[in-house]
């Protein structure tokens, strides 16, 4: 994924039901932002040069992270959302990453039955907290 591909990888995002963007994070500048610290673990899958899904992932030495995966809803059911993920693990795999997470909202169904397909356990031992430092503004899709 690069800058350039903010505007599609928006556009799919936004396109897919159960997705949790903000205006901050989620900006062409947070995004770009997020590239920079993570421009090997980042990747979209493209069809006669459209964007058809996107992942996002990095790490903080210790621990990956995967956030905002989609695959548009016209393109599923092709492996394209396992393709996507499994180029992330291969990446944070290659930076000496070891273990992975990630967050999905409880009322995706569809995004839950996909990460447990894939073999991403849902952890009852945690709470999961946060804390905006700024005002944001949130984007349910």
């Amino acid at each position: 994924m690069t800058p350039d591909d903010y505007d599609a990888v928006h556009a799919c995002w936004m396109a897919c039901t159960g997705m949790g963007l903000n205006t901050i994070d989620d900006s062409r500048e947070g995004i770009i932002r997020y590239l920079e610290r993570n421009p090997n673990t980042c990747f979209v899958s493209e069809h006669d040069r459209t964007i058809t899904g996107a992942i996002l992932a990095g790490h903080d030495g210790r621990r990956g992270y995967i956030y905002h995966t989609a695959v548009n809803p016209a393109y599923r059911r092709q492996g394209i959302g396992t393709a996507l993920v499994n180029a992330a693990l291969h990446a944070l795999a290659n930076e000496g990453i070891i273990k992975v997470a990630l967050v999905a909202f409880s009322r995706n169904d569809a995004g839950n039955a996909f990460w447990e397909s894939l073999g991403f356990t849902a952890r009852g031992d945690l709470t999961y907290r946060n804390k905006a430092l700024c005002a944001i503004t949130r984007i349910d899709t």
